[in-house]
């Protein structure tokens, strides 16, 4: 989608805001053109507040679960991007060249089913350049029996095979039934403490935004990488030490902002 809308023009570029404020625009554009759920505006304010507790940087360890995760989709037989509104919205270009690259289908997969959303996000998935898209026609899906809400609708030819599914900006609920039925399960989350983040095998605690172009550079780099290597990547990486030293780094950087204020405070 382009960021080039009247709401952008506002905003100047030395703004120190300016990036996530165009984000911002993005996902309210893309409310508007059905692509996000109204209840995905809330879900990317939540989302800003622990980009903000993370200092809005990649962490080292977040880059540690990048490569561990393009490692598991390389490893994987049938991997699977899976998009939802937001996603869409915010990086529709970089889903599509990372599926191409690493040869996984993307399958609209949505909780909030408004009528014209899978229409409209299908649209600006083509208009990016996506060649295949599953989870466009409602009346061949099959259903995942272990949830009970909308996410329950799969593709057969998609999520439902998938032996390595990749949920960026996901929900708990699916993560754990993905789970239940002996799926690896890679997710995007802000949050490190989210149930998505504790159920997924491999958890980027990084903003979708920042993860999708570093992912994309690492498929690029172990694109012809052994299988041994990549084995190697996935055997050493710990999610539960990376679930930590997430937390760690939030702690650490609101110590720093609060030692800051105070300065500010006292003078």
């Amino acid at each position: 989608m382009s960021t080039n809308n009247n709401q952008d023009h506002d905003v100047p570029k030395d703004h120190p805001r300016y990036e996530s404020l165009k984000y911002r625009h993005n996902i309210i554009e893309g409310m508007k053109k059905l692509i996000v759920a109204e209840a995905g505006l809330m879900a990317h304010g939540r989302g800003e507040c622990f980009d903000y507790m993370l200092g809005e940087k990649t962490s080292e360890i977040a880059k540690e679960s990048i490569e561990a995760a393009v490692a598991l989709l390389y490893l994987a037989k049938y991997p699977v991007i899976s998009v939802n509104g937001n996603t869409a919205a915010l990086c529709p270009k970089m889903l599509v060249e990372l599926s191409k690259i690493i040869n996984a289908p993307l399958e609209i997969n949505l909780f909030y089913r408004k009528e014209g959303r899978i229409d409209a996000i299908k649209k600006v998935l083509e208009d990016a350049g996506a060649e295949m898209i599953l989870g466009i026609n409602e009346t061949k899906m099959v259903e995942i029996e272990e949830l009970s809400s909308n996410r329950r609708n799969v593709d057969p030819n998609g999520i439902k095979i998938a032996d390595v599914v990749f949920v960026p900006l996901e929900d708990g609920d699916r993560t754990e039934a993905l789970k239940k039925i002996e799926k690896k399960v890679i997710a995007v989350d802000l949050n490190p403490i989210s149930r998505t983040s504790l159920w997924a095998d491999v958890t980027i605690v990084d903003n979708i935004v920042r993860t999708l172009p570093k992912m994309i550079k690492i498929a690029n780099i172990l694109k012809n990488a052994e299988e041994k290597e990549l084995k190697n990547i996935v055997e050493k990486y710990d999610n539960k030490r990376n679930i930590q030293v997430s937390l760690d780094t939030i702690i650490q950087y609101i110590k720093k902002q609060k030692k800051d204020a105070f300065k500010i405070l006292k003078d």
